[in-house]
């Protein structure tokens, strides 16, 4: 079973408000990402929110997503990580995580991700633009112990560098896997 776990608990302090409902090609932002997931057939799709973030919520509709708060949304990308991590199913084998303001994500650049986790040796498939590592990460579920215990500070990059025999590099031309909406600026560039 393969899991996702997009982080849509930001505060957005940079774009100045709530980036994630902001309009990309006629969809918001994180229904773009969440679209992107669900078509590249995870098994279940877990979306960290900030408490009482109704509008979010609003947004996905009836799609099959599980909602999951994290009561910290002013801690670090490893505390909406963790609360993903926590609501995981005992049967899940394999975690996909990216942020919720990459829009430019696909299923078919997520799909064949997903399968080659599953047939590499490694255990943590990383995506790699032009030698620049990206999201999403793809990592077997038997780490995910460590994460909860470990890398205060680092985050998932604390575990690529804990295991680095283990990460398996995805090379692409598909400059999505470095694209994230932080500023007004990159809102433009991700419009264009």
């Amino acid at each position: 079973m393969i899991c996702a776990i997009v982080l849509a608990a930001g505060r957005s302090q940079r774009m100045g408000t709530q980036k994630l409902l902001l309009p990309i090609a006629g969809s918001p932002m994180i229904a773009r990402v969440v679209d992107a997931f669900l078509g590249a057939g995870v098994d279940h799709l877990f979306l960290i929110v900030r408490p009482q973030d109704r509008l979010l919520r609003e947004t996905l509709g009836e799609r099959p997503i599980v909602c999951v708060e994290n009561p910290d949304p002013n801690g670090d990308m490893l505390s909406s990580v963790r609360c993903g991590l926590r609501s995981l199913p005992p049967s899940t084998e394999w975690i996909a995580i990216a942020p919720g303001d990459q829009p430019a994500l696909t299923a078919d650049l997520i799909s064949p991700m997903l399968r080659a986790c599953q047939t590499v040796a490694g255990q943590i498939l990383v995506p790699v633009h032009r030698g620049h590592r990206g999201h999403p990460v793809i990592f077997s579920a038997r780490y995910r112990d460590e994460l909860l215990a470990s890398f205060d500070g680092v985050g998932l990059r604390g575990l690529l560098m804990a295991h680095p025999t283990e990460v398996v590099e995805y090379h692409t031309e598909n400059a999505a896997v470095l694209q994230d909406v932080d500023t007004p600026a990159d809102y433009d560039s991700a419009r264009e």
